[in-house]
């Protein structure tokens, strides 16, 4: 299961780089979870991706750290690309903490907690 569940997570992490929101269907399961958004099912992964992305177009997400205990996973993530304004090169990147739990190969729960201002994308 460690091995299944590290694959899916990082799969997740390519598809919101690559902004291919379909794969979301094959990475999320049906009636996936996410704690932070109470929101449920995969439309809500796909509106949340794109919105994300519409508010920052350039936004990569780094995977720092990965721990894997059976059936979750634990990333501490970076987010680059969502920095604007003069000073830059003097502000932190943001960070992303999330934790999933993996059921039949797909993600079915998200926790999770973030240090990005989403209106700092609208300078």
């Amino acid at each position: 299961m460690t091995d299944d569940a590290r694959a899916v997570a990082q799969r997740m992490y390519e598809a919101f780089n690559a902004r291919d929101l379909a794969a979301a269907k094959t990475i999320f399961s049906a009636n996936f979870v996410s704690h932070p958004l109470s929101a449920v099912g995969v439309d809500s992964v796909m509106k949340a991706w794109s919105g994300l992305q519409a508010v920052f177009p350039g936004i990569q997400v780094v995977v720092e750290d990965m721990v894997v205990d059976g059936d979750k996973v634990a990333v501490r993530t970076s987010l680059h690309g969502v920095l604007v304004g003069a000073d830059v090169d003097d502000q932190p990147l943001p960070s992303m903490m999330e934790i999933f739990r993996v059921q039949d190969g797909r993600i079915a729960e998200l926790w999770g907690i973030s240090t990005l201002n989403r209106s700092a994308g609208r300078a």
